[in-house]
C-alpha cells in the first residue's frame, strides 16, 4: 500500500476560532479626542516596548519562543555617477534625495556601461530608484533624437497592482521632465482606446510577463516602433519568478529577446529583487544572459525586533486524539486587536483571501466591544478589489486614519506602505525572502519596526519557531526554475516560431532541449520544416497553447446553479480534491455546496448551503520511476533523483465537523484517474537498515509515511516552494526498487526544479526533518510534526517514534558532502 500526500487541492482547515476576551495591554487614556494616538502614544515607543506590552497577561509572554534584535544601519551615500543626466538629477533632488546610496549608484554605473544587473538589497533600499535613473536619462536622451521616440523602455511587474503603482511613481518623479518620459502601463486592464496611443507614443510601457506572452509578442509587428529602439527592459520583484512560473517568464523572455534582435536591439536587462542567494546566477538563468550582481545594502535601517510567537494548545483533539492548537487566524487576529488599542500602525498578512477577511471581522468585532471608532480603523486588504478600493485603503494606512491592515501577498511586492510599525505574519510564508520581503514592509521610513511571525499548527512552522537559527543565521533561498522543462519549453517554442519561423540559429538561445524537441512538435503537426525554418502550422494562436501561471489543463468554472453566476474558477489539477460532487467550497466568505462537476465541459454547479462540516477528499496514489537521473549510496541504501509518474485517483471524501473534525461519514465518487510525469527524489532503506532502526514490519508503513508527510513539510525550507507545490509516496515495498521507498515528486507537469533541490540539500534537508519530528511535544503525532492537512489517507498510518529512529539510521550513513 502506498501512502501519499498531493501536491494541490484539498481547503487548509482553519481549526477551532474560538477567542478569548481582548487582552487590553494600553489603557484607553492613551488616544485622544479625535480617536488619533496622541503624541505620548505606544506609536512613539521602541519595537520592544510594543512587543513588551503585546506579551502582558496570562500565559503571553511564554508564547514568544525567540526574540530577533537587528540593530539599526547608518546609510553610506555616493554620488550619480555623470552620465546620468542633469535633469533627471535635479528631478531626484526635488523629489527630496540629495544623494544616493552607494548601490544605488554603482547599479545605476552598470547599467550606462550596457551590462544587465540585478539590485538584490533589502525592502525599502530604494531599488526602483537604482534603475529609474538610468532608464529616465535615456529616455530623456533619445527625446531629443530626430524622430521624436528615439529609446524606449519595458518594465515588467508580477501583478498589475504594482506595475500601475510604479507608474503613479514615475510620473512624480518624471514630472520636472515634461513630455520627454510617456509612461502608460498596458495590461488586460488597458481600455481598446488607449492600446493604439501606448504602442505608438508611450517610451515607458509597464506590463506583466503575462502580457507580454499573450499580447506584445504575438503582435510584434504592431509594436516594432516600440521594440526597434528598446534599450532597458526593468524586471521588478525577480525573485517571484520561480518555478513552473518562473521557467515560462524565462522562455517569454527569450522570445522577446529574440524579437529586439529581429528589429535591430539589445535591451539591457535591470533587475530589482529581494535580498536572494545567489541572485546573479538566479538571473542570468531568467534572461539567458550574463547579470552583474549588486547586493552590499547601502541603505539605512532602524531597529528591528522579530519575534517569533507559537499559539498555545488548546482543550480540543484532532484526528486520532492527537492536541490541537489554536489556529495562527485566531492568535493574529487577537494580536492586530491589541495593536490597534496600541495605536500602533500595522498590517497583518495571511496566506489565503478568506483569512484575511476573517481576521479583519474578528478584530472589528473585538475593537467594538473596546470602542465603536476603533472597529472602522482596522479593513482587509487582498487580491480582487477595484483599483480605487485599494489606493483607498492605502491612502488610509499612510494618513493614519487606518491603525491595522490584513492583508494578502498582494500587499507584499514592493507597493509602498511606508510608514508602518509593525507587522503580523500568520504562518511562515513558505521562504525566507518571502518572509523578510513582509516583514520589511515596517520600519519603512526608517523609523524602528517590530516583526511576528505567529506559527500554524504544521512542521515547518513549528521547526522555525523552536531553531530560530534557520531563519536568522542562514542566507535566503536560491531561486529555484527550469527553463528547459520540456512542458514549459514547448508551448513556447510553438509561440516563438508562430512569431518568426525557428532556424537553427534559435537553438542556442532556448536551451540544450531544444533539438530534441523540435522533431517531436513536428511529429505532432504542431510545426512543420519548411528548408532551413521550423513554422508554426495551425490557425489557432500558439501564444493560447499555455497559461503562464497555469496548472495544466482547462480552469473549472465554478457556477451558481439556481442564477447561472460565474463565481469563480478552479485549476483543472485541484478540481477532483475541491469541487467533486458533494465537497464544501467557499466563495468570498459564502459556503456552497457542489452538486454535480462536469468534467467534459469544465463546469462544477454549487448551490448556497450551511452545512455543519467541512469535506476532504481521499485518493490512491501509485508511483513508478521512469529514469533514474543520478543516484548515491547511503550506506546500503540510495539516494535517488529522475523521472516519474504518478497515477492519483480521488476515491472518496470525508465529512467533518467544523470544529471538532470529527468524522460524520465517507462518500464514494466515481473519478478518473489522473497521470503526471514529473520528477522526484527518493530514498530507499535495507533489512539492515530497518533492524538498525528496529522499524519492524507493522510500524514500516507507518514509519515511511509519518517521514513522507514530515519531509514535505520542512521541503520549503530548502527549496523555493510551497508545500502545495510537492506530493510524495511512501511505499514498504516499491516494485522498481524492490525495497521500502519514499518518494518527493514535483507537483507540476516535467518538474519545476524542487525535487532537484532536495536532492541536492538531502542530509540538511532530511536531518531537519528528523528534528522536527523528534523535538515535538506530543505522543504519537499531530499537525505540527508528522500529520498533514491534506493526506490522501486520512493520516493512516503514522508511526512518529519509527519515524525518528529510521531517520537516524538512514542519517548515520549519508555522505558528508
Amino acid at each position: 500500500m502506498a501512502f501519499n500526500h498531493l501536491p494541490a487541492g484539498v481547503h487548509d482547515a482553519f481549526g477551532p476560532l474560538s477567542i478569548p476576551p481582548v487582552t487590553h495591554s494600553v489603557p484607553m487614556a492613551n488616544f485622544s479626542p479625535t480617536g488619533r494616538p496622541s503624541r505620548d502614544t505606544p506609536a512613539q515607543l521602541s519595537p520592544q516596548s510594543a512587543l513588551d506590552r503585546l506579551t502582558t497577561g496570562p500565559s503571553r509572554a511564554a508564547r514568544v519562543t525567540h526574540t530577533e534584535h537587528l540593530p539599526p544601519r547608518a546609510a553610506r551615500y555616493a554620488v550619480w555617477p555623470h552620465r546620468i543626466r542633469a535633469e533627471v538629477v535635479a528631478a531626484v533632488q526635488s523629489a527630496g534625495i540629495d544623494h544616493p546610496w552607494a548601490h544605488q549608484a554603482r547599479a545605476a554605473e552598470h547599467a550606462l556601461d550596457g551590462e544587465s544587473v540585478v539590485v538584490a538589497t533589502g525592502t525599502a533600499s530604494g531599488k526602483s530608484l537604482a534603475y529609474l535613473t538610468p532608464v529616465l536619462s535615456a529616455l530623456l536622451d533619445g527625446s531629443e533624437a530626430p524622430n521624436g521616440r528615439g529609446t524606449t523602455a519595458l518594465y515588467l511587474a508580477p501583478t498589475k497592482a504594482l506595475a500601475a503603482d510604479q507608474r503613479r511613481s514615475v510620473r512624480a518623479l518624471a514630472a520636472p521632465l515634461g513630455t520627454a518620459v510617456r509612461p502608460a502601463v498596458y495590461d488586460g486592464d488597458t481600455p481598446v482606446e488607449e492600446r493604439e496611443w501606448v504602442r505608438q507614443y508611450a517610451n515607458y510601457v509597464l506590463t506583466n510577463p503575462d502580457m507580454l506572452h499573450r499580447g506584445i509578442l504575438p503582435s510584434h509587428p504592431r509594436w516594432s516602433s516600440f521594440l526597434r529602439p528598446l534599450r532597458y527592459v526593468v524586471i521588478d520583484e525577480c525573485h517571484t519568478y520561480r518555478g513552473v512560473f518562473g521557467s515560462h517568464v524565462a522562455q517569454v523572455l527569450r522570445r522577446l529577446r529574440r524579437l529586439c534582435a529581429r528589429y535591430g536591439s539589445d535591451p539591457v536587462f535591470l533587475l530589482a529583487s529581494a535580498t536572494a542567494a545567489e541572485p546573479a546566477l538566479a538571473a542570468e538563468r531568467l534572461t539567458g544572459l550574463p547579470v552583474t550582481e549588486v547586493a552590499d545594502d547601502a541603505s539605512p535601517r532602524g531597529e528591528v525586533v522579530f519575534a517569533l510567537w507559537e499559539p498555545p494548545l488548546t482543550e480540543l483533539h484532532g484526528e486520532k486524539g492527537a492536541p490541537v492548537r489554536r489556529t495562527a487566524t485566531a492568535e493574529t487576529a487577537e494580536l492586530l486587536t491589541d495593536l490597534t488599542v496600541q495605536g500602533v500602525r500595522s498590517v497583518a498578512f495571511v496566506r489565503s483571501r478568506r483569512g484575511a477577511e476573517l481576521i479583519s471581522v474578528i478584530a472589528q468585532e473585538r475593537l467594538a466591544e473596546v470602542d465603536r471608532s476603533l472597529a472602522r480603523r482596522v479593513a482587509a486588504y487582498r487580491g480582487g478589489y477595484l483599483p480605487e478600493e485599494r489606493r483607498a485603503l492605502e491612502q488610509a494606512l499612510h494618513s493614519g486614519e487606518l491603525l491595522g491592515l490584513a492583508a494578502t501577498t498582494a500587499l507584499e511586492l514592493g507597493i509602498d506602505v511606508s510608514g508602518l510599525d509593525a507587522v503580523l505574519i500568520a504562518g511562515y510564508p513558505g521562504t525566507r525572502a518571502s518572509l523578510w520581503q513582509q516583514a520589511g514592509r515596517a520600519g519603512r521610513s526608517g523609523q524602528g519596526a517590530l516583526a511576528v511571525l505567529v506559527a500554524r499548527d504544521d512542521p515547518l512552522d513549528t521547526y522555525l519557531v523552536h531553531h530560530p537559527e534557520a531563519l536568522f543565521d542562514q542566507p535566503v533561498e536560491s531561486t529555484v526554475l527550469d527553463p528547459d522543462n520540456p512542458y514549459v519549453l514547448a508551448p513556447h517554442l510553438c509561440a516563438a516560431a508562430a512569431e518568426i519561423p525557428l532556424t537553427d540559429d534559435d537553438l542556442k538561445l532556448f536551451g540544450p532541449a531544444t533539438e530534441e524537441l523540435l522533431p517531436q512538435l513536428e511529429a505532432a503537426k504542431l510545426l512543420r520544416r519548411r528548408t532551413k525554418a521550423w513554422h508554426w502550422t495551425r490557425r489557432e494562436r500558439a501564444a493560447d497553447l499555455t497559461d503562464i501561471r497555469g496548472e495544466g489543463g482547462r480552469p473549472v468554472q465554478v457556477v451558481e446553479e439556481g442564477t447561472g453566476r460565474l463565481l469563480g474558477t478552479v485549476d483543472a489539477s485541484a478540481a477532483h480534491t475541491t469541487v467533486h460532487e458533494g465537497a464544501v467550497h467557499l466563495h468570498q466568505g459564502r459556503t456552497y455546496l457542489v452538486r454535480s462537476l462536469d468534467l467534459d465541459d469544465s463546469v462544477a454547479l454549487v448551490e448556497e448551503a450551511v452545512p455543519p462540516y467541512s469535506t476532504t477528499a481521499r485518493d490512491t496514489t501509485a508511483i513508478s520511476v521512469l529514469d533514474t537521473d543520478t543516484e548515491i549510496p547511503w550506506g546500503p541504501g540510495r539516494l535517488c533523483y529522475g523521472s516519474v509518474e504518478v497515477t492519483n485517483q480521488v476515491v472518496s471524501f470525508l465529512r467533518r465537523k467544523l470544529i471538532t473534525g470529527e468524522v460524520l461519514g465517507e462518500t464514494k465518487l466515481d473519478l478518473p484517474p489522473r497521470t503526471l510525469r514529473t520528477r522526484a527524489v527518493w530514498w530507499t532503506v535495507t533489512e539492515d537498515q530497518l533492524d538498525a532502526a528496529r522499524v519492524n514490519p507493522e510500524i514500516l508503513g507507518g514509519a515511511l509515511h509519518a517521514a513522507e508527510h514530515a519531509s514535505i513539510g520542512m521541503l520549503p525550507l530548502f527549496a523555493t516552494c510551497d508545500r502545495w507545490d510537492i506530493g510524495g509516496v511512501s511505499v514498504p515495498l516499491h516494485p522498481d526498487t524492490l525495497l521500502p521507498t519514499v518518494f518527493v515528486y514535483d507537483g507540476h507537469p516535467g518538474g519545476a526544479g524542487f525535487a532537484e533541490r532536495a536532492f541536492h540539500t538531502a542530509r540538511a534537508w532530511l536531518t531537519a526533518t528528523r528534528q522536527a519530528i523528534a523535538s515535538c511535544e506530543c505522543e504519537a503525532g499531530c499537525p505540527s510534526c508528522i500529520q498533514s492537512p491534506k493526506c490522501g489517507n486520512g493520516n493512516e498510518p503514522l508511526h512518529k517514534r519509527g519515524a525518528v529512529r529510521l531517520l537516524t539510521t538512514l542519517l548515520k550513513d549519508a555522505p558528508t558532502a
